[in-house]
């Protein structure tokens, strides 16, 4: 058997519901209720729509919902949609290490498949908990952005971990699975590069949707490539080269909720950015952002930066979001509207603003999210610099402030309806939860 796929499956027959600790087990929950928030907001999003018009009605041996609608589509439809749902505005949890990644994006299939297959809560909670591992090990492991390839491909193996935990697959059904989820679904990084798409909310849910049918074929006898990690031509070979994986089932504990919509290496300077507007009384004259070389690669150096045109290329901008959030205060998921892609404000300030590397803050990254933003107005200068943004593993977040994120974006009634199913997931069966968040209507 392959290596790697060894190590993952002997990682997920020794994880059960009773050796997670009972704080992985609350942040896990955290996450599936985070995820629900992320995804009601993007509900009525143009990518959203146009899957649902283009895939639906879809029905299939087994099926699962499409969230906060009363239809239900085959496993891998309704991955793809609740999946791009979880992740359109960028507002769904992180994991920083050597790559960068949405965990959360693993949740969509592996609730798809716990409705349609029957499981319960403590199963759901107990799978996430094995794709949270593996996604963690993985990006602990190798940075293949830098090789050309999206973090995504790193979805396609977790989910599948995780899908093959929850179906209880033996040996060999679980590594074909894992092999069938990754031979095919190598994503390009030309996904984040330049101007940004549409693509760029639905490609881990697009990986994570092969993960299902992987699975599903699998489970059924389909056999995949055979040592598909250290083969000849193999993931190490092809993409990644050689590594070792480390694996920790309480790794959601080292994972971040999102406070503001942005892309994560720009949750520090936000918070800065709306701190500071609040001491500034006078016109700015110029504006200095010092960052790490992660953030520069990722979020300043693309020139499309400096003049995003699309949704997706603005919540991956620095220079637009610090501008943004001095002169109006906290992002939400209204602050990449056409109104302010075009904002002259805002545009003027991008081109006051000076961006730079600090190497020692490349010393402390990613345990550290650091950033100091100078801020010269006609009445002097102010700086500030952060480390922690808030939701991050050392400033985490609490159910009252889960509380307010969802309630900002979903209101009161609809939160609490699903935060009380979320909260008791451990003692009611999967399919409890999805009734409930089909009958939550999207205002």
């Amino acid at each position: 058997m392959d290596r790697i796929a060894s190590k993952i499956i002997q990682f997920s027959s020794e994880t059960n519901w009773s050796i997670i600790s009972d704080q992985a087990k609350d942040e896990i929950k955290k996450r599936i209720m985070d995820s629900f928030i992320t995804s009601y907001a993007a509900f009525g999003s143009k990518p959203v729509e146009i899957m649902r018009n283009t895939l639906l009605p879809e029905t299939a041996a087994i099926n699962s919902s499409v969230y906060f609608t009363k239809q239900k589509a085959a496993p891998e439809i309704a991955t793809f949609i609740n999946g791009t749902m979880t992740r359109y505005h960028d507002y769904n949890d992180t994991y920083l290490s050597k790559e960068a990644l949405h965990p959360s994006d693993n949740i969509p299939p592996l609730l798809a498949m716990a409705e349609a297959n029957g499981k319960s809560g403590r199963e759901l909670i107990s799978a996430i908990a094995v794709s949270y591992g593996v996604i963690a090990g993985l990006s602990d492991a190798v940075c293949i952005r830098d090789l050309g390839w999206d973090h995504v491909t790193y979805i396609s193996i977790s989910a599948a971990a995780g899908l093959g935990h929850l179906l209880s697959l033996n040996a060999d059904q679980f590594e074909n699975a894992l092999s069938l989820a990754i031979n095919n679904n190598i994503s390009l990084r030309q996904t984040r590069a330049g101007e940004l798409s549409m693509w760029k909310g639905a490609t881990a849910a697009n990986a994570s949707r092969n993960s299902v049918f992987a699975v599903r074929l699998a489970q059924g006898g389909m056999s995949g490539p055979f040592e598909i990690f250290t083969g000849e031509m193999g993931f190490f070979k092809q993409v990644s080269g050689p590594f070792d994986l480390n694996l920790d089932r309480d790794a959601v504990l080292r994972t971040m909720i999102k406070n503001y919509p942005v892309e994560y290496h720009s949750m520090s300077a936000a918070e800065v950015a709306v701190e500071l507007k609040k001491k500034i009384n006078s016109p700015i004259k110029k504006v200095r952002i010092d960052t790490f070389s992660v953030a520069y690669k990722i979020i300043v150096k693309d020139p499309e930066k400096l003049r995003p045109k699309t949704k997706e290329t603005a919540d991956h901008s620095l220079p637009y979001i610090v501008a943004y959030s001095l002169l109006y205060g906290e992002p939400d998921i209204r602050s990449y509207s056409d109104r302010f892609l075009s904002d002259r404000r805002i545009l003027d300030l991008i081109d006051k603003t000076e961006i730079q590397v600090d190497r020692n803050f490349d010393d402390v990254y990613p345990a550290n999210l650091p950033v100091r933003i100078t801020v010269t107005t006609e009445e002097g200068e102010i700086s500030q610099e952060m480390q922690y943004p808030k939701g991050h593993y050392r400033n985490p977040y609490d159910w009252k402030d889960l509380r307010r994120k969802g309630e900002g974006v979903m209101g009161k009634e609809a939160y609490s309806k699903i935060e009380g199913k979320v909260r008791k997931l451990e003692s009611i069966d999967v399919e409890e939860l999805t009734e409930v968040i089909r009958n939550v209507k999207v205002e």
